[in-house]
């Protein structure tokens, strides 16, 4: 399986999360004039290119296609070429134990704290050392708490409809933003695990915990799981609807992130899928039917957000042809070029100018006079939103955008400016008479 896996991807190994203290403790070894070897139960092909990029080992050994050189076979090819108690062995491994068993030394990094105890049973020598362990932190911005923002998307429905005082409606929007939130930190995860290249490549990308190695890809695949069955456990105290909803975006969200990702145009229209999907999740989680103005309007608002977010990616690639004095073609694991921005600039900006234009008409319909008092007022959103669009494009095009937009508008003044605004019109529509 090694053999097989390895014909068909090897990661970079220029960019994979070295671990300082192993290094130093590699260096002193060779100081000290010892011989030095990396002796790996991964495929002999991949060890060979990290020797070759650390620069530190006089030999490599490695699996092959007839040998898988872990535990009792790593354990006997050693006593094998050095003699029983004639090495030291640095490792992390349960699986390790047997060679520890024939060694002279041990040395265990980042070991469980069982292993430990049992290496240390063995009145060898040894070194115990304790890389820093993911804290709180580090797990929050795997899970991509910030994230979360994007599902008071869920709350919509209720506020158009004018139901924030309806008990009932606000505690399932509550439980549908839990669900939502707990199923979308563990698509981010599995998004994370998929793109650990493309990541470890990318200047601010390299620094997330999966990619920078701060936190250990099976504990990834067990927060997955665990936050799924959170998120899909609550789902079921929800209507039906709600669950098909949320059961929709995991699916696309998988699709997405296996190879929607990777296809032009239709990843976009994929994202502002996503996000208009909370919308219909939130109106079913509430049993509020949906108003076809506001499918509308978020059709074209996020489709607008959605390529903000593409060409964001594309100006900071400018950027750094620009510095490096050559082009560096497409994006790495996506279909675009920096040729592409210009359009995808016209695009997004009049995908976002017809999200306005779906605003005006739905003040205009006679659907607004049943839930507004003063319903004229609400012509002051409209302009207030073409320049909050024409802002949001500005700003993406001079290379001041966050790659994603939400995360951005978070933190922009103005946008909370807009959005106090547009709340105030909004209560004063409703309460005022004209």
């Amino acid at each position: 399986m090694k053999d097989q896996l390895v014909r068909h991807s090897q990661p970079d190994v220029a960019v994979l999360p070295y671990q300082a203290e192993v290094i130093e403790l590699i260096r002193q070894a060779r100081l000290d004039g010892r011989h030095v070897l990396l002796v790996t139960g991964s495929h002999i092909s991949l060890a060979k290119k990290v020797a070759a990029h650390v620069g530190l080992f006089d030999d490599v050994w490695g699996s092959t296609l007839d040998r898988n050189l872990i535990g009792r076979h790593k354990a006997l090819l050693l006593e094998q070429q050095f003699g029983a108690g004639r090495f030291e062995y640095v490792a992390n491994g349960r699986v390790d134990i047997a060679v520890w068993g024939r060694a002279w030394g041990a040395v265990t990094v980042n070991a469980p704290r069982s292993v430990v105890r049992q290496v240390a049973a063995m009145g060898i020598p040894h070194r115990d050392i304790q890389l820093p362990h993911a804290g709180w932190r580090t797990w929050l911005r795997a899970i991509r708490l910030q994230q979360w923002l994007k599902n008071l998307l869920l709350f919509v429905p209720v506020m158009t409809a004018h139901e924030m005082l309806n008990v009932e409606a606000l505690a399932a929007a509550v439980l549908a933003f839990v669900c939502f939130g707990a199923c979308a930190s563990a698509t981010y995860i599995i998004n994370d695990l998929l793109d650990l290249d493309a990541d470890r490549h990318h200047h601010k990308k390299r620094n997330r915990p999966f990619a920078a190695g701060a936190i250990d890809l099976r504990a990834g695949v067990a927060a997955v799981l665990l936050l799924l069955l959170t998120g899909l456990g609550l789902s079921w105290l929800l209507p039906e609807g709600f669950q098909f909803a949320l059961g929709a975006y995991l699916v696309v969200t998988l699709l997405y992130s296996l190879r929607l990702k990777r296809v032009a145009s239709l990843d976009v229209i994929v994202l502002a899928g996503l996000y208009t999907l909370r919308i219909i999740a939130g109106a079913f989680a509430a049993s509020i039917n949906l108003s076809f103005w506001l499918l509308a309007f978020s059709m074209f608002i996020f489709l607008s957000l959605a390529i903000v977010k593409r060409v964001a990616e594309l100006v900071e690639v400018r950027k750094e042809e620009e510095a490096i004095g050559k082009a560096l073609g497409k994006l790495r694991g996506r279909e675009y070029a920096t040729q592409d921005t210009m359009m995808l600039q016209s695009l997004g900006a009049a995908s976002g100018y017809l999200s306005v234009l779906v605003l005006a008409l739905y003040i205009h319909s006679p659907e607004v006079t049943g839930l507004y008092r003063a319903p004229e007022l609400l012509w002051l959103i409209a302009p207030l939103m073409l320049l909050w669009v024409t802002r949001l494009w500005m700003v993406t095009a001079r290379g001041y955008m966050d790659e994603d937009p939400i995360y951005f508008a978070v933190k922009d003044p103005e946008t909370w400016a807009t959005g106090a605004l547009v709340a105030g019109i909004l209560i004063a529509a409703t309460m005022m008479q004209l």
